[in-house]
């Protein structure tokens, strides 16, 4: 079976389905629209990173043009994301179109520095998920990991966007010997705030894969941390979805994203558009096809292409940082 699109019913609509050569229906799309952040976190980027320059990124006008046009192939999610985001002066006017869209589901992932100061103009958009990344509760630790003193501004933006009724999950790479303590930390504050928090695996990507054993914890040994003093009661997910979830019994929503010791690539439903306009099938290679000024007429040769490009079974190093990839 080979790449293809198929008519079906969806919603009473008749949209175009993107299925790979492997059954896997592809209809998620990460948006990164820049590769600039002004987190420093050591897994994520070297100290002196070197981001694009923002003349040579995709315009307002190219993302939503590449963007509509995937939709019209079969993507029906899509979520914004970086480097950082908000760091774009353009962020909210992005995200206005990209709410004009016909996708069932708008987010973006941020480091939440800005987020506070833009959630009423997201509240009216179709953009109502918001993943805030969140290593650490505690400010040293933080500043360990980020280079940055910014935490407050990111714990308030977390606080105030679950006040405004949004989807908010926070999400935390663990680190062993670094934050790994602060387990049931997060733990109570899903449970005080009502916030689904994810443990994600560190993975590796980046120059610092060379030492991603010294500080990799898999998620079946958090499981079994909590197990001892909590019960844990699976919830149901998607057969596509990137993580496995459970309600613990003191009231918390937790997440597990075990991309290294438990990895999902063979229900993969996901591509990528980088901040340059490139299409790529896997956050772990950088295979991909130039979208950028292409007629729309080649785009189903494109996405056979990039639909082949998708691997069944987990790639085990990527060179490229994380920022430059789009997390």
């Amino acid at each position: 079976m080979t790449a293809k699109y198929q008519l079906y019913t969806k919603k009473n609509m008749h949209k175009k389905k993107l299925i790979d050569s492997h059954g896997r229906v592809i209809h998620k799309l990460r948006v990164q629209i820049t590769d600039a952040c002004n987190f420093r976190c050591f897994y994520c980027m070297p100290q002196q990173a070197q981001f694009t320059p923002s003349q040579e990124l995709l315009s307002y006008s190219e993302i939503i043009d590449i963007c509509s046009n995937l939709v019209d192939f079969g993507i029906d999610e899509m979520r914004v994301s970086g480097g950082e985001p908000t760091l774009r002066k353009d962020f909210c006017d992005i995200i206005r179109g990209l709410s004009k869209l016909p996708v069932e589901r708008l987010g973006v992932t941020t480091n939440g520095f800005f987020l506070k100061d833009i959630l009423p103009e997201l509240k009216d958009s179709k953009c109502q998920h918001i993943n805030v990344s969140l290593d650490s509760l505690d400010q040293d630790t933080f500043r360990k990991i980020t280079k940055t003193e910014y935490f407050d501004k990111a714990f308030k933006s977390i606080v105030m966007a679950k006040k405004m009724d949004f989807h908010v999950k926070v999400n935390i790479v663990i680190l062993r010997g670094i934050n790994d303590h602060e387990l049931f930390d997060f733990i109570k504050f899903s449970a005080q705030y009502g916030v689904e928090v994810r443990f994600l695996e560190l993975m590796k990507i980046g120059p610092y894969h060379k030492n991603h054993s010294q500080l990799f914890v898999p998620a079946q040994e958090l499981i079994e941390r909590i197990e001892d003093k909590e019960l844990l009661e699976p919830q149901s997910v998607n057969c596509d979805s990137t993580s496995f979830n459970f309600h613990t019994s003191s009231g918390a929503k937790i997440g597990f994203i075990a991309s290294e010791s438990q990895p999902f690539c063979g229900f993969c439903s996901r591509l990528r558009l980088t901040a340059t306009g490139k299409l790529r099938a896997c956050i772990m290679s950088e295979a991909g096809m130039n979208l950028r000024g292409v007629n729309k007429e080649l785009y189903p040769e494109i996405l056979q292409s990039v639909l082949g490009m998708k691997p069944t079974d987990r790639i085990d190093h990527i060179k490229q940082p994380m920022y430059q990839i789009g997390g």
